[in-house]
Formats: C-alpha cells, sequence, structure tokens
C-alpha cells in the first residue's frame, strides 16, 4: 500500500494504451502535429507567471503553496523578476481579507517596495481543501480592484472539480481565473501539464512558446503529451478517475473509527484525495521530534479497498501496541 503521493504510481491503464498506440510511425515535432493541434482546441506555476512578470513584480500566495514552498525558486528564476509575497489562511486556502489588506499596503507604498502584479491560488490546495465559488469571487475582487492577474494552480484541479460537482469553465474564467497550470500527472496521467491562458488574444500569449523554449520545456515530441491529454478527457475519464481518488479518501479516513483519539485521530474530513491524520509518538510510526505528528496519506486511481483494509488493520494494531 502507498499513499505517500499520487506521483509514486504509474499511469492509467487507458493512458498506457494511449502512448503505446502513438509509439510507432512518425508525426512532425515541437508541438505542430495534428494531434497536438487536436488538443490545444480542447483546450506550468512558473513558466505561468512569466506571463504576468513586470520589474518588481510581486505575486501573492498562500505561505503553505506549492510555488513558494516547493519549487526551489524557479517562479522568480524564470521570470527574473518576480517576488513571491505569502498571506495567512486556514487549510492553505488565502484569507481574503488579509490578501486585501497586504495588496493595499504595497499597491499604496513606493518603489522600493515593488508592485503587485498576480495572485495565485491552488485549486485544490495542498492541504486538500477546496475553495467554493463565493471564495474564488471574493478573491478574484481583489484582483480586480487593484488590476492584477489571477493565477489558479491546478496540479489536482479534476479533484477539486469533482468536489464542487461544477464545469471547468464555472470555476476558472468565469471566477476571473486569467491563466491555469493545468496537471494531469497526479490523477492518472504519466507526465502531462498543460498552461492554459484565458485570453489568447493577449500579447503575452503570443510570447509564451519563447518562454517555453528558453526555458527548455518546448519537448520535441509533444505528441507522447498530447496522447496523454486526448485520452484524459475522453469519455470524461479525468473526471471519474478524480472521482475514485476522492471516494477512496473517504474510505480511508473511515479506518480511523473507533480509535482513542489520543493514539490516533482524523484531523479533518478530506474534501479531495488528501487524508490528513495526527498521532503521537509511537512504535508502530515514525518518530519526531514534536509530541504530535501530522501525517498526509494520498489516494490516487491505483489504491484499491485492499490497500484501505491492509492500512486499517495496521493502523488499529499500532493503535493497541500503545494502549496502557
Amino acid at each position: 500500500m502507498y499513499f505517500s503521493s499520487e506521483n509514486w504510481a504509474g499511469a492509467h491503464p487507458a493512458i498506457s494504451a494511449a502512448l503505446s498506440a502513438h509509439a510507432t510511425g512518425f508525426a512532425s515535432a515541437y508541438g505542430t502535429s495534428d494531434l497536438d493541434r487536436e488538443v490545444e482546441r480542447r483546450f506550468t506555476n512558473a513558466l505561468a507567471l512569466t506571463v504576468v512578470a513586470k520589474p518588481g513584480g510581486v505575486v501573492f500566495a498562500h505561505r503553505d503553496a506549492h510555488i513558494v514552498v516547493t519549487e526551489g525558486g524557479a517562479p522568480e528564476y524564470l521570470s527574473g523578476q518576480l517576488r513571491l509575497a505569502t498571506v495567512d489562511g486556514m487549510h492553505g486556502k488565502i484569507n481574503a481579507h488579509r490578501l486585501r489588506r497586504q495588496v493595499k499596503e504595497l499597491a499604496d507604498g513606493d518603489v522600493h517596495g515593488g508592485r503587485p502584479v498576480a495572485i495565485s491560488v491552488s485549486q485544490s490546495t495542498e492541504s486538500g481543501a477546496v475553495y467554493s465559488m463565493a471564495e474564488l469571487d471574493t478573491i478574484s475582487a481583489v484582483a480586480r480592484d487593484f488590476n492584477l492577474a489571477l493565477h489558479m494552480d491546478g496540479a489536482r484541479f479534476a479533484n477539486g472539480l469533482a468536489t464542487l460537482g461544477c464545469s471547468p469553465a464555472e470555476m476558472t474564467w468565469k471566477r476571473g481565473v486569467d491563466m491555469l497550470s493545468f496537471g494531469a500527472t497526479k490523477n492518472g496521467c504519466w507526465c502531462a501539464e498543460a498552461v492554459v491562458l484565458f485570453d489568447p488574444a493577449s500579447a503575452k500569449a503570443g510570447e509564451f512558446i519563447y518562454t517555453l523554449k528558453r526555458s527548455a520545456q518546448l519537448f520535441s515530441k509533444t505528441r507522447f503529451i498530447s496522447a496523454q491529454l486526448k485520452a484524459y478527457f475522453s469519455n470524461d475519464l479525468w473526471l471519474t478517475v478524480a472521482q475514485q481518488s476522492n471516494s477512496k479518501a473517504r474510505l480511508l479516513a473511515e479506518a480511523f473509527a473507533g480509535l482513542d483519539p489520543s493514539h490516533a485521530r482524523l484531523a479533518r474530513k478530506p474534501e479531495t484525495s488528501v487524508v490528513f491524520c495526527e498521532w503521537p509518538q509511537s512504535p508502530g510510526f515514525e518518530d519526531t521530534a514534536d509530541d504530535e505528528q501530522l501525517c498526509r496519506f494520498v489516494t490516487c486511481f491505483a489504491t484499491t479497498s485492499e490497500h484501505i483494509i491492509c492500512f486499517r488493520d495496521v493502523l488499529h494494531a499500532a493503535a493497541i501496541k500503545l494502549q496502557p
């Protein structure tokens, strides 16, 4: 059983089949094949933010956001001129009131502090939470009031969409999102991400291909990325996989039922495919320097009921060892 990350899993069988189907023959390279164009008509973080880069530009994001914590300075490096400012909020969601205050303070300041250029939200968040439509609208209002671009990190986009039960449009451009880093790798693809710019007529959109080339992200055999995305969207596979992953997370959360809360407890009800729990140090789990340990478990298309049953049995056996 593996609950560390979706990145540990392989590819969904439908994605593997699509890759195999395009493994022979010839197709034009660098995003110019018929398959590439087909996927373009149907429709990352660091690259997307280069679109809004300006001298002295500041991007606001949650303090736990992937672009802040886990991208090794890539947004700043690739843009050449951006700075990240962090905002607090529960479960990885930006507190809109704090955001407005911080943006206003910078906007009202002088040249020494830089200037606000964008806001970045993660949907779903690194903590597995999902912004409601109303929450997105509130953040979008801040972006509009200060003429900022709104970026959405969608590494787990499908999981958030499955939770809200809305259309992709309702969760993105209809909420004021200007650009989306669309992730598919965590939801069953082998390696497929896309940047979606909702205003293709903008001058920056036309320049983006050069940003890809400069950052060594313009793959030659792009048809293998497009093949994945075509299969991903076919017959709503992406939503089916996300719904299954979310469902498995809810089952995993049930494994904590009946346990003594002092031994192990569910931190909060899962909203997507991410489950958090708390437990003290124990022989059955990794020791930490703290009295309690917050642990993350992630389900995916490859998670089975047998995996969850095995986890439940191990969890309850470890809890029994803690009994006096």
